[in-house]
């Protein structure tokens, strides 16, 4: 099932969002995020989207290849200029997760589990992924290096029936483990309405000025990766362990079978 979107629709839906009136849609595109941070660095405005019916180079983290069926999944890419430090950069990511799960909750009767810091997983398969690419403004000695811009990739399987045989057994969508396809504009809406929430959250509370629950707390309710579970991480040389929190920036840590306590900066974490 391939389903257009209705623009109008989505803007008016999008009103009182940053995103308001910066949505472009492209029928194909190379990757969203290459095209988002070229427009960044030539000056587009916070609140820029450009959502695709097809990348043709869609890109994962770690340089991994992202599928991008034509029609039947929900591929952007977000232009974000926040007022946080490169240091907080991460918290970027799992503030994205934080919406897209409470995008897919709001439209389906499905809730994704969220693997630390960007994946988001049903029954164990991966129906989404999130890139998030910075650029930073040169910093004074006395002074943290802010962000200059972020670029939010986000890319979820909605409809998708199948998968090439090389991902099949790791991947899902919306549509396979309900049963039920969606319209990827309601997907789409919801996304942006709870990214711009998040968004506004986490700028309160690096400000020190949210009464909210924190971010860091919230993700670990919402990820049940983020305490007692068993992986393996591909990091320092590989190794296994349990998770056992978050760190204060929003790393992972693990207790390694090695005794060591790890943080976890950048690795890919699986389950072991």
């Amino acid at each position: 099932m391939a389903d257009s979107f209705d623009l109008p629709t989505v803007v008016a839906a999008l009103a009182r969002t940053a995103f308001a009136g910066h949505l472009q849609h492209l029928p194909t595109v190379g990757s969203t995020n290459l095209l988002a941070l070229e427009a960044a660095q030539a000056g587009a405005s916070h609140g820029s989207v450009w959502v695709a019916d097809e990348q043709t180079a869609g890109r994962g983290r770690g340089g991994h290849v992202w599928h991008s069926i034509s029609g039947d999944g929900l591929y952007l890419s977000v232009l974000l200029r926040p007022q946080i430090a490169l240091v907080d950069a991460l918290w970027l990511s799992l503030a994205t997760g934080l919406a897209a799960q409470a995008a897919i909750a709001a439209v389906t009767d499905l809730r994704p589990d969220i693997r630390w810091p960007n994946d988001l997983l049903l029954h164990e398969k991966k129906c989404g992924g999130i890139l998030v690419e910075t650029s930073s403004i040169p910093s004074q000695s006395d002074t943290p290096t802010m962000l200059r811009y972020a670029v939010i990739g986000i890319g979820i399987n909605v409809n998708h029936a199948n998968f090439p045989a090389e991902i099949e057994p790791f991947a899902t969508s919306l549509r396979r483990e309900s049963g039920s396809p969606y319209p990827r504009e309601r997907v789409l809406i919801e996304l942006l309405r709870a990214l711009d929430e998040e968004i506004h959250l986490l700028e309160d509370e690096l400000r020190g000025t949210s009464t909210r629950p924190k971010l860091l707390e919230r993700f670990e309710a919402a990820s049940s990766w983020v305490r007692g579970k068993r992986v393996r991480v591909d990091e320092d040389g590989g190794y296994t362990g349990v998770t056992t929190g978050l760190a204060p920036r929003g790393f992972l840590r693990i207790a390694g079978d090695d005794g060591a306590l790890h943080t976890v900066l950048s690795g890919g974490v699986r389950p072991f």
